[in-house]
């Protein structure tokens, strides 16, 4: 039986020089689309390996523990708040630009200090009421 339909027989008819050159165009369109691709994932993964090599800064770590009359002002960009010998900190506060640090003075009582980081000065010193 012959085969009445000619594009369903086993060879390619070969297209027109026009759509050559469209299927040209286009693969040619795809090769950069991909080259561009390429080039910007390494691009990404170049920057990632440079910042997985990079050291980190280090970062000023005000001490933990405060001996007595040791100036406490690491962390307060070179500032200093001297505390009286004896004295020790409890517990400390930072909101906004104010800290606030409650401690035990070498007699036993407690007193907060609130210090104004932006004016870099003591602003207050509320000492504990005693019961006499």
């Amino acid at each position: 039986m012959a085969n009445i339909n000619p594009d369903l027989d086993g060879e390619e008819q070969p297209l027109d020089p026009a759509m050559e050159r469209v299927r040209r165009k286009m693969i040619r369109l795809l090769a950069v689309s991909i080259g561009i691709m390429v080039i910007g994932l390494m691009a990404v993964l170049a920057a990632i390996v440079y910042k997985i090599n990079q050291p980190v800064a280090d970062v000023p770590v005000a001490p933990s523990v405060v001996s007595p009359g040791q100036a406490l002002g690491a962390a307060l960009t070179g500032e200093s708040i001297v505390l009286d010998p004896g004295t020790r900190i409890l517990s400390h506060n930072l909101s906004d630009n104010t800290l606030s640090l409650e401690t035990r003075l070498a007699n036993g009582t407690r007193q907060i200090l609130i210090y104004d980081i932006a004016t870099k000065r003591v602003v207050a010193r509320i000492a504990e009421a005693t019961g006499n």
